[in-house]
């Protein structure tokens, strides 16, 4: 199964503020700690850097299927740094490998719904229990990144076996 990079997602650190929701890049740097210019409080600070939670993916038919939901989301809202397209959700699974761009990289665990999500505007504290449970199985996929370099939009994403 094969599919493209739809966004590349950053934030850089900023004071008091979390890791979403991520702006859009053409391309980025990527190492083993993450994306070059991303900084997600949460894997620093309560995971302690731990390289396989370096990057956060989503594929862009959750993000769909969430909005025909009713949830206004777009690629980037929530933390993911590499928003696919054209590899279904559960195609994506624990020590799967990827070559995407010049990086390689492995699905390490799907990604729980956090309390920082209700920073987001259209869901807000009112409405976090009830997305908290939209979430739940869809939030995405952490990744450890095995081959370090350089992606663009666009870039193929092969599975590699």
């Amino acid at each position: 199964m094969s599919g493209i990079i739809h966004q590349i997602n950053i934030k850089p650190e900023t004071p008091n503020e979390r890791g979403l929701p991520k702006k859009p890049v053409e391309t980025a740097n990527v190492f083993y700690h993450g994306i070059d210019r991303d900084f997600n409080r949460y894997r620093e600070e309560k995971c302690h850097g731990r390289l396989d939670k370096a990057l956060l993916i989503m594929p862009l038919e959750t993000l769909v299927q969430l909005n025909s939901e009713g949830w206004p989301i777009k690629p980037g809202d929530i933390g993911e740094n590499i928003t696919t397209l054209g590899i279904p959700y559960n195609d994506f699974s624990p020590n799967k490998n990827y070559k995407i761009g010049e990086i390689e990289i492995r699905i390490s665990e799907p990604c729980n719904p956090c309390g920082n999500l209700k920073i987001l505007p259209y869901i807000g504290k009112e409405r976090w229990p009830e997305f908290k449970q939209t979430m739940k199985g869809r939030r995405g996929w952490y990744a450890q990144v095995l081959k370090e370099g350089r992606i663009n939009v666009g870039d193929e994403i092969v599975e590699i076996k």
